[in-house]
């Protein structure tokens, strides 16, 4: 029993330190895509949708704050060693609010012929292919967890929530239970509710492209 516990908690402790080296790179990335104006997954026929704008106050905030701290603990720290560690730390804390701010960019939401891609930073890329989707509808819901990711179980189904500041504003519910990959394992959901800048503009873009892939199937089935 002890052994078992032990395993437990080492297979947490290793998939903890995993996703933290994993978003740590990814933030560093996400500030070289940023600053080199690139946007993974983007191309010809794809849309993008992004999700960062009520975002951007809280962490510029958090940024201009952390820009006040770098004179101020250059001033008030008269040990150059202790100095110099908190100036690289506070430095490394700017940077990384910066990157996460970035990832939220260079990631939006994306459509496109094989299907919708939820995406939320580098952490978050839900692809639901177009076959999968029964209807996708603008509606504003809320989540009780401050987690980004969520999966709420009742006798409905299983639906995931992508949120941003505890809010998703698009639903897209599926024919049958479908698997996705979440960053912590794959698992068989019947909706799934995330969170956009322009609702309305990604429903209409999602229906057109569901209408037009319906027509089509029909054609290619006959022959």
């Amino acid at each position: 029993m002890g052994e078992n516990g032990d395993g437990a908690r080492a297979g947490r402790a290793f998939s903890l330190l995993r996703w933290l080296v994993t978003l740590e790179i990814g933030i560093w990335r996400s500030l070289f895509l940023w600053v080199t104006r690139r946007v993974p997954g983007q191309g010809p026929g794809v849309q993008a949708f992004p999700y960062a704008r009520d975002v951007v106050p809280i962490m510029g905030a958090f940024i201009f704050v952390s820009l006040l701290e770098l004179p101020v603990v250059h001033l008030l720290l008269p040990w150059d060693t202790v100095r110099l560690v908190a100036l690289v730390l506070s430095v490394w804390g700017l940077l990384w609010m910066v990157g996460f701010l970035a990832s939220m960019k260079v990631f939006p939401h994306l459509l496109d012929d094989d299907g919708l891609r939820v995406r939320h930073g580098t952490t978050v890329d839900v692809r639901i292919p177009w076959e999968a989707i029964a209807s996708v509808t603008s509606r504003r819901g809320s989540v009780p967890a401050r987690k980004t990711v969520s999966v709420e179980r009742s006798d409905d189904g299983i639906v995931l929530n992508v949120a941003v500041l505890k809010q998703t504003k698009v639903d897209v519910v599926l024919h049958q239970p479908t698997r996705v990959d979440l960053p912590d394992g794959t698992e068989e959901m019947t909706a799934v509710r995330f969170y956009v800048d322009n609702p309305r503009a990604l429903v209409a873009a999602a229906r057109e492209r569901l209408v037009d892939r319906r027509a089509v199937e029909p054609t290619t089935s006959s022959r």
